[in-house]
């Protein structure tokens, strides 16, 4: 027995040696199992149990050998593995218990000359002041553990110390500084130096800070690089986070499939892991669901996320889900919270603004838009390299001042903003979001009337989106674009009252509001891509290729109608139905339903049949009501789109 004891331990040594992990942890453990190992061996199982993701374990061996080598007078080999400890809690989200196993450590090392293990003690605590953002702290301990490092001769910590030297400089907007620490530190880990927990540590942490950062082509050398140096490894864990990385540099590639695959694999690999980094990859998968219109799916990925303690509570995808849903109240609100949480560092701001504004304009909301982009604007400006704004950054804020100065009828200042959008999306080889700067630049080509302009560019955006399985996008282009409704939905408006402003307003000022009026009712229908099929009266009847595109110009009418001190009130009807189509009018059941419908709105009101929204989508009703219509036995329900 002594004889495979010892074959077995001296196996197991070797394994590890060669980080064969798996092996070291059957060879090791199997020794353990027929006497227990001392505390080097106990490090060796305690480590291959961590590479192979099995963090419980791993900390209980830590803990025996952390023990042994309490109880064999060496604080300072205690000391490194109260740290490591310490670290694994912290990785399960214990931070109490991570403090604790710290601070114990702290209190072994006081009476100790000064010596590498006080370095990683330095780091630890310089580490967790930049997961609180105390970026003052963190860089006073950080320079600590790097000058001992260095003194010392530790390479692995202090490129540790100079990777996260860099991210908080990064952090503190002293980009360029940061960026080549980050990069000398990844150099480091390339060349084969370091052990394979500091490699790990420094791609990971380079990585993250690039994309952060909104640096998208050094994100992806850097990713590359690192998913090199993980397939090379047999083991779990660690590795799922270089697949995260992987999959958010995919997805913003367009390949959304190998994208969710690599991140599902990575929460798989990951398990106990570190729950900061599981959560990163439910969330990631919640994107790419939430952009393909699966919703219930989306929704479970990102709750996920936010149980296992994402940093914004995996904002802001969640409030632009609820937005996709037609719940902008809700959407509103979730991302209101997460901006007015406490300790948002610019970045994590960055992340939420563009949200902010699509959410806020979402809701007739044009002041708060304005001034979330404005902060966006100066946070790109904070966080230039050379003096340039990062990609990301800049293809993201301009596709938020394109939608901004849509919705302020600035066409010439939406067309610079689009077409620089579409311009650094297609650069960095993002499709999706190119896609989107093109659709951005169709509707405002429509509203400049250069519709044969307009068509091309969201033909071309909606040849994207359905190769991505964009669902939602799909259809929004296919509304602009009048397709993919059968039959019509037909839109009657009327202004309420009339006869009573004619007597107030006299015959001259009668003419020159309804001329305004006239003008603006026309644009927001042809915006839309409805068309203007007659003018009845006071009114508008128009049809539209789709309903949620005639809903989009009913609600763009009233809130235009909304923002200005003197304006009629507009009723207006919606309704889907069948009709026959002369060479410049419709006729039949269909447009007969539309216009009572339209008869029996209020003043300010946009009514519209249920039948036609399918319960509502992406649109907030009221409570639906039966109405009998005249000529027509059988009622209809209908309700009213809350568009204020």
């Amino acid at each position: 027995m002594s004889q495979v004891l010892d074959d077995s331990l001296k196996a197991g040594r070797e394994a590890a040696r060669k980080h064969a992990w798996r092996e070291a942890y059957d060879l090791l453990q199997r020794a353990d199992a027929d006497e227990p190992l001392g505390a080097e061996d106990l490090e060796l199982l305690a480590e291959s149990a961590w590479w192979t993701g099995r963090l419980e374990e791993a900390i209980d061996f830590r803990e025996r050998a952390y023990a042994a080598y309490v109880e064999a007078g060496e604080p300072r080999r205690a000391a490194l593995l109260a740290m490591m400890i310490s670290g694994d809690h912290g990785k399960k989200g214990a931070g109490s218990v991570a403090s604790g196993w710290l601070a114990r450590a702290g209190r072994l090392l006081e009476d100790e000359p000064e010596g590498v293990e006080h370095g990683h003690l330095a780091l630890a605590h310089g580490t967790g002041a930049v997961m609180m953002g105390q970026l003052e702290a963190a860089q006073e301990q950080l320079a600590r553990a790097r000058e001992l490092a260095t003194r010392l001769g530790d390479r692995n910590l202090e490129a540790m110390a100079m990777v996260f030297q860099g991210t908080t400089l990064v952090m503190a907007g002293e980009v360029s500084e940061g960026l080549a620490l980050l990069d000398e530190a990844t150099a480091r880990a390339v060349s084969g130096e370091l052990d394979p927990l500091a490699t790990g540590m420094v791609y990971c942490v380079t990585i993250h800070s690039c994309q952060t950062l909104g640096d998208c082509g050094r994100a992806a050398e850097w990713t590359t690089q690192a998913n090199r140096w993980c397939d090379r490894l047999d083991v779990s864990g660690f590795p799922g986070a270089c697949r995260i990385h992987r999959a958010e540099i995919m997805r913003l590639q367009g390949n959304w499939d190998s994208a969710e695959e690599q991140a599902a694999q990575a929460c798989e690999e990951l398990g106990a892991y570190f729950n900061l980094i599981t959560s990163a990859g439910f969330n990631e998968i919640g994107e790419i669901r939430r952009r393909r219109g699966d919703f219930a799916q989306a929704e479970e990925a990102y709750s996920k996320a936010n149980e296992l303690g994402h940093p914004t509570g995996a904002q802001p995808g969640l409030a632009l889900l609820r937005l996709a849903q037609g719940k902008v109240d809700s959407a509103a609100a979730a991302v209101r919270r997460a901006l007015e949480s406490e300790g948002l560092d610019p970045l994590t701001r960055a992340s939420l603004l563009p949200a902010q504004v699509e959410i806020a304009l979402a809701a007739g909301e044009l002041a708060r838009a304005r001034t979330a982009a404005t902060e966006l604007e100066e946070i790109a400006d904070q966080y230039r390299i050379d003096g340039v704004r990062t990609p990301h950054m800049e293809g993201t804020l301009q596709l938020t001042l394109g939608r901004i100065r849509i919705a302020e009828r600035d066409f010439e200042g939406a067309m610079a903003a689009a077409k620089a959008a579409r311009s650094t999306w297609e650069k960095v080889g993002a499709p999706y979001e190119a896609a989107l700067a093109r659709m951005l630049l169709g509707i405002v080509y429509r509203g400049e009337e250069d519709e044969h302009s307009a068509r091309d560019e969201i033909q071309a955006a909606k040849a994207t989106f359905e190769r991505l399985g964009a669902t939602l996008d799909t259809q929004r282009a296919a509304e602009l674009l009048g397709e993919g409704a059968t039959g019509k939905t037909f839109v009657f408006t009327d202004i309420v009252d009339s006869t009573k402003l004619l007597e107030a307003f006299g015959e001259e000022k009668w003419q020159k509001l309804l001329k305004w009026h006239d003008k603006l009712l026309r644009e927001r229908i042809e915006e839309a891509g409805g068309e203007v099929i007659k003018q009845t009266g006071d009114g508008y009847f128009a049809a539209f290729g789709s309903p949620g595109a005639a809903v989009d110009a009913a609600i763009a009418i009233q809130r235009a109608l909304d923002e200005e001190p003197i304006a009629p009130d507009v009723r207006i009807g919606v309704h889907s139905g069948k009709a026959f189509h002369t060479e410049d009018d419709y006729t039949g059941q269909g447009v007969h339903v539309a216009a009572r419908i339209g008869a029996l709105a209020g003043g300010g009101e946009i009514l519209v049949s249920t039948a036609s929204l399918d319960g509502g989508g992406r649109f907030r009703l009221s409570e639906p009501r039966p109405e009998t219509l005249k000529g027509f036995s059988e009622q209809v329900e209908v309700a009213a789109v809350e568009w204020r």
